[in-house]
């Protein structure tokens, strides 16, 4: 269609609205000029240097195991002896809740904080310092206070506001026509604010924080020290006649309780074996992506494989290297397949850059469109900022391996992708876009980009099964939380929150139950209670992940293109009313 539209240079030619080029636009100014705003204090060494030292004291309390299930303790375990069956629940004898995955400590907080006994089983050798810092938006905050004021109150001391600056959507390159209006690279299309939502709802401002900061909080106040066993992926569970439920691990351990939850992110074990899935949705792949069989050999291959590419993906934050990546890339593809997850179209390139960005003080989000692609940076908080380059492409594709002669394949590439104004040429279709992307990639090393497909799913409500309409995410005594439920896209941010807002609600169900018989009812009702919210809110991921890539396209039609724009600036505060809710 673009390339059928006629184009005339003069239209495509003139003076652009100065307008555009100003971060802070007075209807956000009066926003954050409120009293209840937070005030902003600019970057410095000092409060620098203090995120930089949480940081590390976080990461060396996870490589030492503080708060771990270890040794004796291990062995004498509650989950280890069968369950009572059957029984009325009382404080003497609470509900035994088990969590799979290391999404899941939220949930362990929500399940300890109503008296329930709890235990999290995480694949992960270690919650390492791996992965770029998390924003924790109004909405989570909310549930997290609810759910333990301790870890709240932890959480702000330690975090980064970023509501109090703007946010919004910038224009890459140079784009537009006097008929539909002219913009040069780094303009402003639509600028908004976080707060104004939040205050509305007498909620928290946005923040970020390290990941390993947040699970260290977690551990140390959301339940009691052995809580939380390393090592140890639950690979499959029975029901117990007469109520309860068996969890097997990867090593053979049986694990008893009388409720098993599956927090273990979007190749989800749990999942598979909830809803009957391809062998290859979890941590075994029994058959091809395209139905047809595979032989043992490559179903151990891609069992294998299943369980890496969780690793890397999940809440533990695990690593691989390039070389492991580039491989798994491929087989990723067979795995969503029987998993019934959806390829987003775009790989995603990300980084955490040690750097003061140009426009710190006034901007905390923001994201620069093009043609096929986009690039978004966010405050990562002491003086660092998180990036991440979506690319329109098919799945399963590589970067060349680094060798001496080609030392930084992946930097070389994205140089070309988002070549600036102030280089020759511009990328491959001749667009020269705004420095900012540059000044990002150019301050990260080549081997701190990480390079995924993204994948997310259709709601799970997408049935005629009955029995998950009626229980989107359960069955019996095990539910689904998480991207393990609802996977999306990150253009909004709420991955990570629409899992803490599942924890809290699970929680609440879960804490009105009187006797084990009632388990399978609260199960349901928390399914169906956030069923509709949280498809409404990974619809709205993965419609702006695909309009994003046509902002190109609109910029260059009459009243269309301003319309659209309109549309977008005015729906904004909207949205964002629906996120933050102080009711999940």
């Amino acid at each position: 269609l673009k390339k059928s539209l006629p184009q005339i240079p003069f239209l495509a030619s003139g003076p652009t609205n100065p307008s555009n080029k100003i971060d802070i636009p007075d209807h956000v100014a009066t926003i954050l000029a409120q009293p209840a705003a937070p005030q902003r204090v600019a970057e410095n060494d000092a409060r620098t240097a203090t995120i930089t030292a949480r940081a590390t004291a976080a990461s060396a309390d996870a490589k030492e195991l503080k708060g771990m299930l270890v040794g004796d303790e291990d062995a004498s375990a509650w989950w280890r002896s069968p369950t009572p069956g059957a029984r009325d629940i009382t404080k003497e004898e609470p509900l035994r809740v088990l969590v799979a995955g290391g999404g899941g400590l939220v949930t362990a907080a929500a399940c300890h904080a109503k008296g329930m006994k709890v235990a999290l089983f995480e694949q992960a050798s270690s919650y390492a310092p791996y992965g770029g810092p998390i924003q924790i938006q109004s909405n989570a905050l909310r549930a997290i206070q609810r759910i333990s004021p301790k870890c709240f109150e932890e959480l702000i001391a330690a975090g980064t506001v970023t509501a109090d600056r703007v946010s919004g959507l910038k224009i890459g390159y140079q784009k537009g026509n006097r008929l539909a209006g002219l913009y040069d690279a780094g303009d402003w299309l639509v600028r908004f604010d976080t707060l104004g939502p939040a205050l509305e709802a007498g909620l928290q401002p946005t923040i970020v924080v390290d990941r390993p900061v947040i699970q260290q909080i977690l551990v140390k106040h959301g339940f009691p020290t052995g809580t939380v066993r390393i090592q140890s992926r639950v690979q499959s569970y029975e029901d117990v006649k007469g109520g309860g439920v068996i969890a097997t691990l990867e090593d053979g351990t049986k694990c008893y309780a009388d409720v098993l939850v599956g927090a273990d992110g979007v190749w989800s074990q749990i999942r598979k074996n909830l809803h009957g899935l391809g062998e290859g949705a979890g941590g075994f792949a029994a058959s091809g992506a395209a139905g047809g069989a595979i032989d043992d050999k490559e179903a151990r291959k891609l069992a294998r494989d299943t369980i890496k590419i969780a690793r890397s993906s999940g809440a533990a934050g695990g690593a691989i290297d390039d070389k492991e990546a580039r491989k798994l890339a491929r087989d990723t593809i067979k795995i969503a397949a029987q998993a019934d997850r959806r390829y987003s179209g775009f790989t995603c390139y990300a980084a955490l850059a040690p750097h003061r960005a140009s426009n710190i003080e006034t901007v905390s989000y923001q994201i620069l469109l093009g043609e096929k692609k986009y690039f978004v940076s966010t405050d990562g908080g002491g003086e660092r900022q998180q990036w991440f380059a979506l690319i329109r492409e098919p799945a399963g594709g590589v970067d060349e391996e680094a060798t001496p002669e080609n030392p930084t394949p992946k930097l070389d590439r994205l140089r070309r992708e988002f070549a600036s104004i102030l280089t020759e040429g511009g990328d491959a279709d001749g667009n020269q876009w705004d420095p900012f992307a540059l000044e990002l990639i150019d301050a990260s090393d080549e081997s701190d980009i990480k390079r995924r497909d993204l994948y997310d799913g259709a709601p799970l409500l997408a049935t005629f099964d009955p029995q998950r309409l009626l229980s989107p995410w359960a069955k019996g005594s095990v539910a689904l939380c998480g991207d393990a439920a609802h996977p999306m896209m990150p253009n909004l941010g709420q991955g990570g929150c629409q899992a803490t807002e599942d924890a809290y609600r699970l929680g609440e169900e879960l804490a009105g139950v009187t006797h084990t018989g009632q388990i399978e009812g609260a199960l349901a009702k928390y399914s169906r209670v956030r069923v509709i919210r949280t498809s409404i809110i990974q619809g709205f991921a993965q419609l702006g992940s695909d309009l994003l890539v046509d902002f190109d396209l609109m910029m260059t039609i009459p009243f269309l293109g301003p319309f659209f724009l309109t549309m977008t600036q005015l729906s904004m505060p909207w949205i964002l009313r629906f996120l933050y809710t102080p009711e999940f």
